[in-house]
C-alpha cells in the first residue's frame, strides 16, 4: 500500500511540474499599439493671393535742402532738430532775423512799390495774411495794402519798419520745416551761396535702391508695406521713380558693384507710425504679382505624387484614411500656394504633413 501512494505522489508531482512548464513557457502577448495622433489639418481658401518682393531701404524726413544767406556775421540760429513754423526765425546775420514764409515758389527778387506783379506777390501776401498783417484777398499785385502789411509785420517783429522787404530777409518753403543740422555757428562769416542750415519737411520717407530686373516693381501710386525696427509695419505709397543710375565711384580703382539701380521714393502714409525714428533702416515689400478669387493651401498641404506632379490629401468624413487628389499649382506667396483640382473648394479640408 505505501508503494502505491509513492507512486500517485511521483505522478502527480510530474503532473503539476509539467502544467508548471506550459504557464511559464507560453509567449506574452503582443502589446496593443497606441492610437496614431490626430494629423494637423488645414481649410482650402478663396480669395486674391499677392507675391511681394522684400528690399532694404532708408528712412527719413522728405525734402533735405541746404538754406543759405547773405554775406555778414552769423549772430544766432535755429538748433537742430528744431521746427521752425510761418514766421519763425531760421537765423540771424548782423542781427538781421530771416523768417519763414509759405509757397512754393523761392524768393528771388526784393518786394516793393513798382514791382512787377507775379505768384511770388501772391504767396508772400497770403502769409501776411496767415500771420494776421493783410486782410485783403491775396493777388499779383503788390499795392499800397500790401505795404501796409509788411510795415505792420515788421512794426510786430521789432524789425526795421520799411514797407519793403529785401532779397534774402525772408525764406519761401511749401510748409513749416525741421532743422536738420547746422552748417555753420554763430559767430561765424556767411556769405552768399554758403549754407547755413540744412532743413527738412515734416513728412517723411523711404528711399530704395531696385535693382533693373525689379524695376517693374517701381510704379507710381503703387501701395507698399514699410516694416520698421522693431518690426511694427505701416502703409506707404511710391511717390517718385529716378531714371536708373550707376552707382557712386568709391575711389579711382576702389572694388564695387558696377550694377545700375533704380532709385524710388516711399512716402507714408501714416507718418506718426515713425515718429520715434528720425532715419533708420527699414524693410519695404512691394507687390510684385496678384492673383485674384483663387484657392490657396499651405505649402505644406503639397505632397510629391510618384508619377510626378503634386497632390493634397483631403479629409472625408467618416472615412479612415484621406483621399488623395492631384492638384495643379499656380502662384507660391507668403506660405501660401495657389492650386486646382478635381472637387477642391474652400473650406475643404486637407492634411498638412508633419515639419
Amino acid at each position: 500500500m505505501r508503494k502505491t501512494w509513492v507512486a500517485v505522489a511521483a505522478g502527480a508531482a510530474v503532473v503539476g511540474l509539467a502544467a508548471t512548464g506550459f504557464v511559464l513557457l507560453r509567449p506574452t502577448p503582443a502589446p496593443t499599439p497606441d492610437p496614431a495622433p490626430p494629423r494637423a489639418v488645414a481649410e482650402i481658401t478663396r480669395g486674391d493671393l499677392s507675391e511681394r518682393t522684400l528690399v532694404q531701404g532708408q528712412l527719413n524726413y522728405t525734402g533735405e535742402r541746404p538754406i543759405s544767406g547773405g554775406a555778414g556775421t552769423l549772430t544766432s540760429r535755429a538748433a537742430p532738430g528744431a521746427t521752425v513754423a510761418l514766421g519763425g526765425e531760421l537765423f540771424a546775420i548782423d542781427n538781421a532775423p530771416v523768417a519763414l514764409f509759405t509757397g512754393p515758389l523761392p524768393q528771388w527778387r526784393s518786394f516793393e512799390l513798382g514791382m512787377s506783379n507775379g505768384p511770388d506777390v501772391q504767396q508772400l501776401e497770403a502769409s501776411l495774411g496767415q500771420l494776421g498783417y493783410f486782410w485783403g484777398g491775396a493777388d499779383e499785385i503788390f499795392d499800397d495794402n500790401t505795404r501796409i502789411g509788411i510795415r505792420l509785420w515788421q512794426e510786430a517783429t521789432g524789425r526795421q519798419v520799411t514797407g519793403e522787404i529785401g532779397l534774402g530777409d525772408i525764406y519761401f518753403a511749401p510748409g513749416s520745416v525741421r532743422v536738420a543740422s547746422a552748417e555753420l555757428a554763430p559767430g561765424a562769416t556767411t556769405a552768399p551761396g554758403s549754407a547755413i542750415l540744412r532743413v527738412t519737411e515734416l513728412g517723411k520717407s523711404v528711399k530704395v535702391e531696385l535693382k533693373l530686373s525689379q524695376q517693374k516693381l517701381a510704379v507710381v501710386g503703387a501701395a507698399v508695406e514699410v516694416e520698421l525696427p522693431g518690426g511694427s509695419k505701416t502703409p506707404g505709397t511710391v511717390t517718385a521713380v529716378d531714371p536708373p543710375r550707376a552707382p557712386e565711384k568709391q575711389g579711382e580703382g576702389a572694388p564695387g558693384d558696377s550694377a545700375a539701380t533704380v532709385p524710388v521714393t516711399i512716402t507714408l502714409d501714416s507718418p506718426d507710425d515713425a515718429a520715434a525714428f528720425d532715419r533708420a533702416p527699414v524693410r519695404v515689400a512691394f507687390t510684385s504679382e496678384t492673383k485674384t478669387d483663387v484657392l490657396s493651401v499651405p505649402v505644406g498641404a503639397l505632397l510629391a505624387l510618384p508619377g510626378g506632379g503634386y497632390g493634397v490629401e483631403v479629409v472625408q468624413p467618416g472615412a479612415a484614411k484621406p483621399k488623395r487628389v492631384a492638384v495643379e499649382t499656380g502662384l507660391f506667396a507668403g506660405g501660401l500656394v495657389e492650386v486646382t483640382g478635381q472637387g477642391l473648394d474652400a473650406g475643404t479640408k486637407v492634411v498638412i504633413a508633419e515639419s
